[in-house]
């Protein structure tokens, strides 16, 4: 039986995947924040999926979800864990507020470094456990390699977690536990939604990024609403839990030409400028 456990898996990214999966012949531990999101995803499944109250950012939830699919397990490994969980919310770097930075720490960073200890001896580091070593897929972003204006917090973190899967994949290997990052571009769930519904307020109308920023919302709302289907993402997903030469890193990316080759091949400074120019930012006047 191949099990895996989906953090974030309420809406979005890890809610498809979790459904493909169990779709396909997995066991999926699907982690959701609120029971509503557990009862409507189970509601929706055509496979075996079992919701789990996690929240990555709580200890005593995580550690409860640990003991949950131990037992279920009955001493065999875990197949996988897909780190998916995570916010992202639009804001200069230079006045945004320091809580609002620390919160997409807490989840994108710390929450899926809470939720990869706590997993790994499941995973195969407890040499007790029978069966092949398991993998963790993180999800990242373009946002790990690309760093575009007014998500300074979110790409942090998911400069981070790249990061972080090198270092665990080259940690892990001694009890044969891999790690591999899935890179997505503009893919259609609801978090620009929601990070549009956090700045509703106006919380930087008044501030000299105003206009910028509205043209940088509407862009990035563009790019979400006309992004890949989470569906295609789950695909990738499922290749990088079961192949067997998997890569170390994936970057499903809509028009990958003009949205990932060249954005990484570009000079930074020809890239500041590409920037600028779409967001209408300009140095000052002398």
């Amino acid at each position: 039986m191949k099990t895996v456990v989906i953090t974030g898996a309420s809406t979005g990214i890890g809610a498809a995947a979790a459904l493909y999966l169990a779709k396909h012949g997995w066991c999926v531990f699907a982690g959701v924040r609120k029971q509503a999101d557990a009862d409507a995803l189970s509601a929706r499944s055509e496979g075996d999926i079992r919701p789990l109250i996690l929240d990555v950012t709580k200890q005593d939830q995580v550690d409860a979800a640990v003991e949950a699919v131990s037992e279920l397990l009955k001493g065999q490994t875990l197949t996988g864990l897909v780190n998916n969980a995570g916010i992202a919310n639009m804001g200069p770097l230079a006045i945004q507020p320091l809580d609002d930075f620390k919160a997409h720490f807490e989840v994108n960073v710390f929450g899926l470094l809470r939720a990869s200890q706590a997993f790994a001896p499941l995973l195969g580091m407890d040499k007790a456990r029978t069966g092949a070593p398991g993998r963790i897929i993180n999800i990242t972003s373009v946002g790990g390699r690309v760093s575009a204006p007014f998500l300074g917090a979110y790409t942090a973190t998911k400069h981070a977690v790249e990061a972080m899967t090198d270092s665990l994949r080259r940690e892990l290997v001694i009890f044969g536990i891999d790690a591999i990052a899935i890179g997505p571009g503009s893919v259609k769930t609801p978090i620009w939604d929601k990070a549009e519904e956090a700045n509703s307020d106006g919380p930087y109308s008044g501030s000299a990024w105003s206009e910028a920023l509205e043209k940088f919302e509407q862009v990035m709302l563009k790019g979400g609403r006309d992004g890949l289907p989470p569906e295609q993402i789950a695909k990738v997903i499922e290749i990088a839990l079961d192949d067997a030469t998997p890569r170390a890193r994936y970057a499903p990316v809509p028009n990958k030409l003009t949205n990932w080759y060249i954005p990484n091949l570009l000079p930074k400074r020809m890239l500041d400028g590409v920037f600028w120019k779409r967001f209408g930012l300009s140095k000052p006047d002398k």
